[in-house]
């Protein structure tokens, strides 16, 4: 059985999660990562996903994060969410008006490094929505 480790999800109107797990997989600035114990201290933003969580039980949780940083240390692991929420409290109405207001900053971003990142983010949103809310 793999080591546990301290792992805690925060959004800013809660905590979602705080217990010990033996694996979380997280969508990182640069693709997916898992995180497990004695993990070597990393910091990295987040976008927009699904985070896996496999509880020391065995117990597989899943939760849509949008954005946010996530702290390792090898005993211990933090995500601190812009927004969370469990996939199965996913709410399409909350999906499709963030898909909106994304579409609107592309709309309206300055060519360059702006409508890059605002392209990204409604990529990423695109994805997620037809990852946990396939048609």
């Amino acid at each position: 059985m793999a080591d546990a480790f301290t792992f805690e999800l925060v959004s800013p109107e809660r905590l979602l999660l705080s217990e010990q797990v033996t694996e979380v997989v997280v969508p990182g600035s640069d693709g997916y990562f898992t995180v497990m114990a004695n993990h070597a201290p990393t910091m990295s933003t987040l976008q927009p996903g699904v985070a896996t969580v496999t509880t020391a039980e065995g117990k597989k949780e899943e939760y849509v994060i949008f954005g946010g940083f996530i702290d390792v240390l090898p005993t211990s692991c933090t995500v601190l969410a812009e927004s969370a929420v469990s996939v199965a409290d996913v709410n399409k109405a909350d999906l499709d008006a963030r898909i909106e207001a994304a579409k609107a900053e592309v709309a309206s971003a300055a060519e360059g490094e702006a409508k890059a990142k605002a392209n990204s983010y409604l990529a990423q949103l695109t994805t997620l929505n037809q990852q946990i809310l396939p048609a």
